[in-house]
């Protein structure tokens, strides 16, 4: 069973009663869901997945107002649930925090993850913050939310990236795939320096993989999800197998240039450059150009990747 549907079911048979019995009341302040760390809020866990931080929970986000109102006993509540629900066993919450259920302040959530309670204007903060990060921020589902105070942070986050933001990370990612598998990699291999052509592939991937979320103007989980968060992608997931590929070191050189035509394509297609070419570095100072913000448009090509 998938950690998502485990966690509404135990809600729906046992944590609606709390909400609609002894806090109903306070019932319409409380947003409910799973989102956060761990695979089951990205929906990519599996029976591997169940050998840790795995069990039946959910989240009850209040506001930090709302904390020293009822808070203490919501949790004392949320911990009295049954320890076992369809097999599998419950966790003990920590009586020093840090869990990532039960009942959690929405302003110290929000912080943890962005480093505000709320999602800032500032181009600089956009630029800086992790993706994985705002992919944490972001996941899973929300089952209720009347206040509507956990939600607004939510949805103004699922929007993505600011349009120039998300144009000058995609500038500098490009220039890396430029210089990963278009420069160095040649060079590399030319040399026999097979180990150092190994490392220009993996910063080639690495790169290619941010730039294919960026394309989508979604927000790239942790690492060890990017291809599998990638298969879901409406645009550029094909490029999973050719990007896979580049780890038989004798084709590499080909493939690079195979990905560059498909990614200037889709360059094309988003208004970014005139016309395909897969000159990648070309492409990179194009798309810089498109940035209407000064302040972005003149930094450093590489600055915020």
């Amino acid at each position: 069973m998938k950690g998502l549907e485990l966690a509404k079911k135990f809600y729906d048979t046992f944590g609606a009663a709390i909400l609609e019995g002894e806090f109903k009341e306070f019932s319409n302040r409380i947003a409910v869901g799973l989102v956060g760390e761990g695979s089951e809020c990205l929906g990519f866990d599996d029976e591997i997945s169940q050998d840790h931080d795995f069990e039946p929970a959910f989240c009850m986000w209040i506001t930090k107002e709302d904390e020293q109102k009822f808070g203490f006993r919501l949790e004392r509540a949320y911990s009295r649930l049954p320890k076992e629900f369809l097999g599998f066993k419950r966790q003990p919450l920590s009586a020093v925090g840090g869990n990532r259920h039960g009942v959690l302040v929405i302003e110290d959530f929000y912080r943890k993850f962005l480093g505000t309670d709320t999602v800032p204007s500032d181009e600089l903060w956009w630029l800086n913050v992790p993706a994985a990060t705002l992919r944490t921020a972001t996941n899973g589902e929300v089952w209720r939310d009347e206040l509507g105070v956990f939600s607004s942070v939510r949805n103004e986050l699922l929007k993505g990236y600011p349009e120039d933001i998300r144009r000058k990370k995609i500038a500098a990612h490009t220039l890396m795939l430029a210089q990963s598998g278009q420069y160095n990699l040649p060079r590399s291999l030319k040399r026999g320096e097979i180990g150092a052509a190994q490392l220009c592939v993996s910063e080639f991937v690495r790169n290619a993989i941010s730039l294919i979320y960026l394309l989508n103007n979604v927000y790239e989980p942790f690492y060890k999800w990017a291809y599998r968060g990638m298969r879901k992608l409406e645009k550029l997931s094909e490029l999973e197998p050719l990007l896979i590929s580049l780890a038989d070191i004798k084709n590499a050189e080909s493939t690079v240039e195979q990905i560059a035509l498909l990614l200037s394509c889709e360059f094309v297609n988003q208004g970014f450059t005139p016309t395909v070419s897969a000159e990648l570095a070309s492409n990179a100072y194009q798309i810089t150009e498109t940035i209407k913000s000064g302040t972005l448009r003149n930094m450093h090509i590489l600055e915020g990747i």
